[in-house]
């Protein structure tokens, strides 16, 4: 059997442009991935099989909607490749902002490229596999590699981010379900008040405190349309905000998750314990963010 974590991602900050005439958002953001997330494994069978567990197994369905079944269907397409049964440990919530989805289906890509290898069968280039990750979502792309970029045009053109210091914060979900679709049509509604525009980058972040102080200049555009809409994430963020181990709190992708970048791990984890205790009902988890490891 072979496995592929598949890393939260979270969004530092989000700017939000009007819809194109295609429809898409254009966006920038500084992207960056968690030690939290899900794992995807791969065990050889007599014929195709997928399987979930996991504690948020049972909000996702076993059909070819799921973006793990699509991943595979689309890269096994055209090829007679043996069996194999794909298991989806499913750790994060569903429509959490946190890219779950995305990250499982870049995890499968790599891991039944690796089984195609194995097999003796053409391996796509990574070139391919790029284009592959870019056809089953905007953040597959960024999540095949897992490691802090800036995200343009509709989250897909990529670049490195600047260097940046380990981030120990805490990630909030108030178990509230946020729709990205809905959350875009409501940021619509409203005029699209927010801009794509990226801010002027250092070339590189020392200190948790500087990765503060820029971020407080940027926004999340989409956090007052989701707020509106599910008022369970402005009392996470207004109990984020002011957590004296909280450096910022922001909202990441279209929500529900929060984040509270704290000044070390310590803070993360003195700040956890104490909403665990306070909401628990609520799924808290201290991370550090950067490349997923």
């Amino acid at each position: 059997m072979e496995e592929r974590f598949a890393p939260a991602k979270v969004n530092l900050f989000l700017h939000v442009g009007a819809p194109a005439a295609d429809g898409y958002h254009p966006v920038s953001s500084l992207m960056v991935f968690a030690d939290v997330g899900d794992v995807v494994r791969l065990a050889p069978a007599g014929a195709m099989d997928f399987a979930l567990e996991g504690p948020f197994a049972e909000t996702l369905g076993l059909d070819g909607d799921n973006l793990v079944v699509r991943a595979r269907d689309q890269l096994l397409r055209g090829l007679a490749a043996p069996g194999f049964r794909l298991t989806l440990d499913k750790q994060l919530p569903i429509a959490a902002g946190l890219g779950g989805g995305s990250a499982d289906a870049a995890a499968t890509l790599a891991l039944v490229r690796r089984r195609l290898e194995a097999a003796g069968l053409p391996v796509p280039t990574d070139a391919v596999l790029m284009d592959l990750a870019r056809g089953l979502g905007a953040d597959v792309a960024a999540c095949l590699e897992s490691v802090p970029v800036i995200a343009t045009g509709r989250g897909d053109v990529l670049r490195p981010a600047p260097p940046l210091p380990a981030l120990d914060a805490v990630l909030v979900n108030p178990l509230a379900p946020s729709p990205t679709a809905a959350v875009y049509r409501a940021y619509d509604a409203a005029g699209a008040p927010g801009g794509a525009g990226p801010p002027v980058l250092p070339a590189r972040f020392t200190t948790v405190e500087a990765v503060a102080a820029f971020l407080a200049a940027t926004r999340n555009d989409l956090e007052a349309p989701a707020v509106a809409l599910q008022p369970l994430i402005g009392e996470v963020l207004e109990i984020l905000a002011a957590a004296p181990e909280a450096r910022l709190a922001r909202m990441s992708g279209s929500g529900a998750t929060c984040f509270a970048l704290c000044a070390d791990a310590v803070d993360a984890w003195r700040l956890a314990i104490r909403l665990e205790q306070a909401r628990p009902d609520w799924w808290v988890k201290p991370c550090r963010l950067g490349d997923g490891s």
